[in-house]
This record gives C-alpha cells, structure tokens and sequence, in this order.
C-alpha cells in the first residue's frame, strides 16, 4: 500500500487503581496511537511504550518524535510498502523497536482489513478465546494485596502474578499461596535482583509458582543461567527477550525455561511469531506479556496469545482491569477468558466517543 497519511495521537487513560513495580508507581497510561492510510484502506497501531523510559529506554514524546523524523520519512520515500517489508526498510534506524512496531501493525491491520483477514488468522492462531491472566502491583500491605488477589479471582481470572523487589517477595507471595490455595502464580521482578539474591530467590521454591520472570538486569543472562541452576522454580525472560535470535541465544545458553513475549518489545507481531516459532522448536512454552495496552494493542495481543505455543495464561487482563474508558469497545471476562477478535485486521476500532474523551494530542503526516 502507498501511505497518503498518518495520525500519531496521544492518549491518555486514568488507572482505575495505582499500579505499582519496582521501577515506579503508574496513576494513568499516556498511550501513542499511529493510524496509516492508504488509498482503500487504513489501519491502527499501538506503541506500548511509557511516559518515562522506565521500563526501556523508549518513552512516548520520543517514540512519537522517532516515528515522525526517522521511520515516516523512510516509508513514504519507498512508495509502496507492506508490512512484511517494514522491518528492513526500518533497520537503519538502531533500535527503537516499540515505535517500529506500532507502524508495523498500523501497516498490516490496513493490509488484513483490505483483504478481509483477521490478525489472528494471518498469525496462526488456533483458538477463538485465550485464559486471561492478571498482574497484580506492589500494595501497602499484605493484607491490601490479599484483598486485591481476591477480587481479581472473583472476576474469574485464570492465573495471578505478583509484582516482587526485594523486601516485598517472600512474605507477600507465601501469604497469597496460603489464602488461596493452587491457585496458578507466578512473580515477576522486573530486574530488580541480582545474582547475590540468589539463596533469596531459592525461598520461593517451596510456593508451587510457575515462573519468576526476569529476576536479574535485562543483560545478564550467564546471571541468569547460574541463577536456573540454583533454583528449582523456572526462569522466564521478559526485558532480555528482544528478538527471534536473542530468544534463541537465551535459550541454549540455558538462561531461561518460559519466555514472555511481548510484541512491543520485540519489534512487532511478526518478530512475535518468529520468537514464538523458536521457542516452539525448543519445546519452550511461551506466554503474553502486557504493557497496560488500550483496545488497539489489547485486540492484537490476543490474536497473539492464541497461536499454539502460548500454553501459559498471559497478562491479557479485560479492559475494565485497567480503565474505566477503553479507547475502543471494552474486552469483557467470560468465565476467565477473552474471545479472539474475528473482523478484519485487529478486529477494532477506536470509538469517536472516546478518542474525543482521551485525546491530548495529535498529529497528521503526508509524504512531501
């Protein structure tokens, strides 16, 4: 397709709860939207992104600057493009792979609309709904964050993982397993560890848990590696996870057990496959990670989730998890799950209600 235009619009979400981790606490989640238009079509991406370069190095004002002066003017000078080309048409431009992968999608949700084809059937999906998962923040106390579990299990969650740093791990997470039985749980450290933590790490092997998920720096995989042999809980990567070949190095370098994948960080939906295809081959299950997605990277996660290597219930939460306003039509928890969009493309839109609700500021780029 020949782009004619592009939106880049910021949005920004209430939380309808803080949400805490150990790189910071989040009230609200200012959100980068990128829509492509062609000729018949156009089509709506997400870059997942923070406001602050917290989680990685990108953040939304510089991801949006990236996208208008560096990746734009790229695309519109190759003519016609697709989203199977974007990747190296993109490639000099090091790094950056959230705001890569927003334009990535935006291309092929307006290619899979034009051909009436959902994402989840272009990706391979083989299931019509996926087990939701939820991700429960640092609290005050524990009793705040049983009480916090709890709701969350009423809602019909499937899976709960806790948010960990140290001096709020053990207890909290022993706490959760006593309340609540078997309960499927997992942790998630955010790189907040390192390898001296290991003895501490090993106290969590007696709680039945999934995963810890990226205990140790997002480069420390030999950390990693030695940490695995050290405890019996399996090791999933997440921050260290950022291509189909670093998934592939952590792998037989025995750094991790369970990978997460989140497509921001990878780069896109078609990397995604890719790191799901080596994993499969390794006999790696794999998961769905979140970034607080709205509807736009929400409906696209969970045509993601349903391919036949995410055996693992992902952070795939219900709209109402998050917001009390969803940019699109809000995704609804039935009995623990969430049907996988079957419209063309990602299967949403965002309402004009809502847009004008949200909107902080937008932007709209022709070609020269």
């Amino acid at each position: 397709m020949k782009l004619v235009e592009v939106e880049l619009r910021r949005v920004r979400l209430p939380l309808v709860a803080p949400f805490r981790t150990s790189f910071g606490t989040q009230t609200a989640r200012e959100a980068l939207l990128v829509r492509v238009a062609g000729a018949d079509s156009e089509g709506w991406g997400e870059c997942v992104a923070m406001e602050e370069p917290l989680y990685s190095s990108e953040y939304v004002v510089g991801a949006q600057h990236v996208i208008r002066h560096h990746l734009l003017p790229r695309l519109f000078s190759a003519g016609d493009v697709s989203a199977a080309r974007i990747a190296g048409l993109l490639a000099p431009v090091k790094e950056h792979r959230m705001a890569k992968a927003a334009v990535e999608t935006a291309v092929l949700d307006a290619e899979l609309r034009a051909s009436g084809v959902s994402l989840g059937t272009h990706l391979g999906a083989v299931r019509d709904a996926v087990d939701a998962g939820v991700s429960v923040g640092i609290t005050d106390s524990i009793p705040a964050l049983l009480d916090t579990v709890a709701g969350y299990l009423d809602a019909g969650y499937r899976r709960v993982k806790l948010k960990i740093e140290p001096g709020w791990d053990v207890a909290p997470v022993a706490a959760v397993r006593e309340r609540f039985g078997d309960v499927l749980l997992q942790v998630d450290a955010n790189c907040a560890y390192s390898l001296a933590d290991a003895s501490r790490l090993a106290r969590l092997d007696d709680l039945d848990l999934l995963l810890i998920e990226q205990p140790l720096p997002e480069d420390d995989l030999p950390g990693h590696a030695a940490l695995a042999r050290r405890v019996r809980t399996p090791i999933c990567l997440d921050e260290s996870i950022t291509s189909a070949r670093a998934a592939a190095f952590a792998i037989n370098l025995g750094a991790c057990a369970i990978v997460n994948i989140k497509p921001g960080r990878v780069g896109g939906y078609l990397e995604a496959r890719r790191v799901h295809d080596v994993c499969v081959a390794h006999g790696v299950p794999v998961w769905c990670g979140g970034m607080l997605e709205t509807g736009i990277g929400r409906a696209a996660n969970v045509a993601l989730a349903a391919l036949p290597g995410f055996t693992l219930p992902g952070d795939i939460s219900a709209s109402d998890r998050y917001f009390r306003t969803d940019v699109t039509l809000p995704f609804v928890l039935q009995e623990g799950r969430l049907g996988v969009p079957t419209g063309p493309g990602i299967g949403v839109s965002p309402t004009s209600e809502a847009l004008d609700e949200l909107t902080v500021s937008t932007e709209r780029i022709t070609p020269a």
